[in-house]
């Protein structure tokens, strides 16, 4: 099988739907699930129960990226990420003079 993902000079990465960031989430989520899992299994953990929790951390992280790149795009969560770090009003301490005071810039040649 021979699968496509980059599309063009310029456009971003996409591989069945998801685009740029969620590829990362994606990829991180599953090998974190697959960590996860391994590590259950060593420390003796019941095989059924090592089943249902990385088919469940699987499908849970294939359903929450995909929704996620449907409902906030491309860009998205860098927007969200972005928005939460402005204030959301902006302090004013000094008097209003102070702000519009003229300065007058020397011409020295």
């Amino acid at each position: 099988m021979n699968y496509n993902i980059n599309k063009g000079i310029g456009r971003t990465v996409e591989f069945k739907g998801l685009k740029a960031q969620y590829l990362f989430i994606f990829a991180g989520g599953l090998l974190g699930t697959l960590i996860l899992v391994m590590i259950l299994y060593m420390a003796g953990v019941n095989s059924y129960v090592c089943l249902f929790i990385g088919a469940g951390g699987a499908t849970l992280i294939v359903w929450q990226t995909f929704s996620l790149n449907k409902k906030y795009g491309e860009h998205g969560l860098m927007k969200i990420g972005a928005g939460k770090k402005h204030p959301r009003y902006i302090i004013c301490r000094k008097p209003v003079h102070r702000y519009l005071k003229f300065t007058p810039k020397s011409n020295a040649l």
